[in-house]
């Protein structure tokens, strides 16, 4: 039984994670700062549901590490898992004070925590941005990763560059798991396959970048998950794994799996890409599955099946006839 602790336990990954930890008979514990990038009101819904499985998550925020050191001390923590964390690509254009806030000076908070805990390992939520304008694919951990196309991956790569010195210097045990766009029930609103079905529910139009040929590597959630406790389980001293499905599907690909699930045509629109955007996500898994046999098993349509179910039943839309 391990006893763990999860930053942004309320956030799309954190909840899920938490859920399955449970699940299989360890101390779960977190926080999250319930910040308004988008509706507080869903993250508070994870953290009841949550607390009805007797987990405890209360507010803070990562730069205010007392209550956090506090829970380590109360509940033996025995593992940190640091998910908490500003997202989005195009949000970081406008706001990047908000990233070096929460990416930056909130990663270096929680590290000096751990600097009076070293026996605790730390797994943290890197992303698959911090390939940037990289060129070869499949993403590979080996890659050069010094040319970020936004300044969201810009702070990822500074996080796995942090983590190598204070391993270094301090001997914490570091893992940093690059996520590649992850999917499922109780998502982010503002991730492209919640808002197009939102959008195709209600028959509004939805902008897609460019001629939709641009292609991301959607890896389900309960795949996430799988590979995120397995590095939990590793405690490897300092590594980075790529976690995500192997199998890049265009945007246009996404659209037609979701008119097909939802039995609506979408009303599609197609815009100029924004900055801060790449052409392609995919992910080389051969590095995790080798070490944390990391075996992702769900395709698209499945997932996006799943997905598509529990939106219906959350918003109770009733079906429609398929297209």
């Amino acid at each position: 039984m391990k006893h763990i602790f999860i930053t942004g336990i309320a956030g799309f990954i954190g909840f899920h994670l938490a859920l399955s930890l449970k699940r299989r008979g360890d101390h779960v514990v977190g926080c999250d700062n319930f910040n308004p990038y988008y509706s507080p009101a869903l993250k508070r819904q994870r953290a009841d549901r949550l607390r009805e499985e007797g987990i405890l998550v209360f507010e803070n925020d990562i730069n205010s590490c007392g209550p956090i050191e506090q829970a380590i001390e109360q509940h033996g923590i025995s593992h940190m898992v640091h998910l908490a964390a500003q997202a989005g690509v195009r949000y970081a254009v406008k706001h990047p004070e908000t990233y070096v806030h929460s990416n930056l000076d909130g990663f270096v908070s929680l590290l000096q925590l751990l600097r009076r805990h070293v026996h605790i390992p730390l797994i943290y939520a890197s992303s698959s941005s911090v390939y940037g304008l990289n060129s070869k694919i499949p993403f590979s951990e080996s890659d050069q990763t010094d040319t970020p196309a936004s300044f969201y991956g810009a702070t990822k790569k500074c996080n796995e560059i942090i983590a190598h010195a204070y391993h270094h210097l301090y001997g914490i045990r570091c893992t940093g798991l690059r996520f590649f766009t992850a999917y499922g029930p109780w998502g982010r609103p503002d991730m492209a396959y919640y808002s197009f079905t939102r959008a195709i529910e209600e028959g509004q139009p939805i902008n897609i970048f460019g001629t939709g040929e641009m292609r991301r590597d959607f890896t389900y959630i309960d795949d996430i998950v799988q590979g995120v406790m397995a590095a939990i389980d590793l405690g490897a001293p300092l590594e980075i794994f790529n976690l995500g499905n192997h199998h890049p599907h265009s945007v246009i690909e996404l659209v037609e799996t979701l008119e097909s699930l939802l039995g609506k045509q979408a009303i599609k629109e197609f815009v100029p890409i924004p900055e801060g955007e790449v052409f392609a996500t995919y992910a080389d898994i051969t590095k995790s599955q080798q070490q944390l046999r990391f075996n992702p098993r769900t395709s698209l349509h499945d997932g996006l099946e799943k997905f598509t179910t529990w939106y219906r039943t959350r918003h109770q839309v009733q079906d429609a006839a398929p297209c």
